[in-house]
């Protein structure tokens, strides 16, 4: 992999890691399009970057929930954190191999049509009527907690968008869009730790991440910098609109890949 792809699919992580469109889901055409087949070890190794963009632009809320738990014992939103990890988390070190060996989940036929099939329910959310815009996540109840996990447990499946299902959930249990936004963001922060984790201890995650180090260490920058542009510009976007405009993109992309591999 040459210096120019891996800021190419660093940027490409970067942005729509956090923007709801699948980030997994565009590395994986990316990658077939620039290296003629897809990575997942190395999409997972972008994740160092977006995480830490993660932890830099919302080290204020991080704060604040420190302080919320051990200072006031307000647990609401640090329990709703973990019950909202516990589905991805569980599935994630049951499945992890099996999807990152997958041929069939990292196919670009199967990441278009959950593109273009969580684009719809993006479109569909947005026409339902709303019986309430609560404007943080220690508003959401225990259960509503848990149902916004399992809907980010199907972002295991690359097309989905992590950012995605959690928002798109939390809009169904009641959140307004950039309060959804923001907790979807807050519960990826230990489902990303995980997955770096996960890396940084297994012994061939470890040996390829080393023989690629030059690439990845370029790759996560370009994330980084990626991510916080787009953390900000999607928090900023939702403050006044819903979540139609990304479910369309999505459609459309589904579409235009779907028609050049029937025509290939």
């Amino acid at each position: 992999m040459s210096i120019v792809e891996a800021i190419i699919l660093g940027i490409i992580q970067g942005l729509t890691e956090f923007i709801p469109v699948s980030s997994s889901g565009h590395l994986v055409i990316a990658q077939t399009l620039l290296l003629g087949e897809a990575d997942h070890l190395f999409i997972q190794a972008l994740d160092f970057g977006t995480l830490f963009a993660l932890l830099i632009y919302f080290f204020p809320k991080l704060v604040d929930l420190a302080r919320k738990v051990f200072v006031e014992h307000d647990l609401r939103l640090a329990r709703n954190i973990v019950l909202t990890c516990i589905p991805a988390g569980v599935l994630g070190l049951l499945l992890a191999d099996f999807i990152q060996k997958s041929s069939v989940l990292l196919n670009p036929l199967t990441v278009s049509i959950m593109l273009a099939l969580v684009g719809v329910l993006m479109v569909v959310v947005d026409r339902l009527p709303k019986k309430s815009d609560k404007q943080s996540g220690t508003d959401l109840s225990p259960k509503r907690a848990l149902v916004v996990g399992f809907a980010q447990a199907f972002a295991l499946i690359p097309g989905v968008s992590r950012s995605g299902s959690t928002i798109v959930a939390s809009r169904i249990m009641g959140l307004s869009p950039k309060a959804a936004a923001e907790y979807s963001f807050m519960v990826s922060i230990p489902i990303m730790l995980g997955l770096v984790g996960k890396l940084l201890l297994k012994p061939d995650d470890r040996a390829y991440m080393i023989a690629q180090l030059d690439v990845i260490i370029i790759a996560n920058i370009a994330a980084f910098i990626a991510a916080i542009v787009a953390i900000h510009f999607l928090l900023q976007y939702l403050s006044k609109h819903g979540l139609a405009l990304f479910g369309w993109y999505r459609i459309a992309l589904a579409a235009v890949v779907i028609t050049v591999l029937l025509i290939q």
